[in-house]
C-alpha cells in the first residue's frame, strides 16, 4: 500500500508519518495557508499593497452600471507610474470629468467596498480618484482651488 517509489517516496516530501504526527501536520497545513493568502493578495493588487498611488490618466470613459440601475458612471483609465500597469479609476461626484483631462497626473485609492472588491453597480471598478495635478479633486470641484496647469 506504498507509492511507486517506497518507503521514503519523494512525493510526501519531508511531512510527518506515523501514529502522532497529525498536530505536525495540521500545524504545517494552518502555516501554508496563511502564506499562500498573503503572498497571492500582493501579487494581484496593481498598487503592490499601498493604499494610494500616482498615476497617467490614459483616457476618459463611462461604464453602464449594472442592474437595475441604468446611469452611466464617469470613470477614468489610468496608467500607475510605478509598475506601468493600468487600472480603471471611478470619478466621483458631479462634474469630476470636466477637471480630469487626458495626460493628468492623477492619486488614486481604494474605494472602500468589500476587501479588495469592486463597490456599488460599477463592475469591476476597485479604485478611485482622489487628487489631480496634486490638487484635491474635492477642492476642485467644490471651487476652492482652481485646477493647477503642468
Amino acid at each position: 500500500m506504498h507509492n511507486k517509489e517506497g518507503k521514503e517516496g519523494k512525493t510526501m516530501g519531508k511531512k510527518s508519518r506515523g501514529i502522532n504526527a497529525g498536530k505536525k501536520l495540521k500545524g504545517r497545513r494552518k502555516q501554508f495557508k496563511k502564506i499562500s493568502r498573503t503572498v497571492l493578495r500582493l501579487r494581484s493588487d496593481p498598487l503592490g499593497g499601498s493604499h494610494q498611488a500616482r498615476a497617467i490618466v490614459l483616457e476618459k470613459l463611462q461604464l453602464e452600471a449594472k442592474q437595475p440601475n441604468s446611469a452611466m458612471r464617469k470613470c477614468a483609465r489610468v496608467q500607475l507610474t510605478k509598475n506601468g500597469k493600468q487600472v480603471t479609476a471611478f470619478l466621483p461626484r458631479d462634474g469630476a470629468t470636466k477637471m480630469v483631462d487626458e495626460h493628468d497626473e492623477v492619486i488614486i485609492e481604494c474605494i472602500g467596498g468589500k476587501v479588495g472588491r469592486a463597490k456599488g453597480d460599477i463592475p469591476g471598478v476597485r479604485w478611485q480618484v482622489i487628487k489631480v495635478n496634486d490638487q484635491s479633486l474635492n477642492a476642485l470641484l467644490r471651487g476652492k482651488l482652481e485646477k493647477a496647469r503642468k
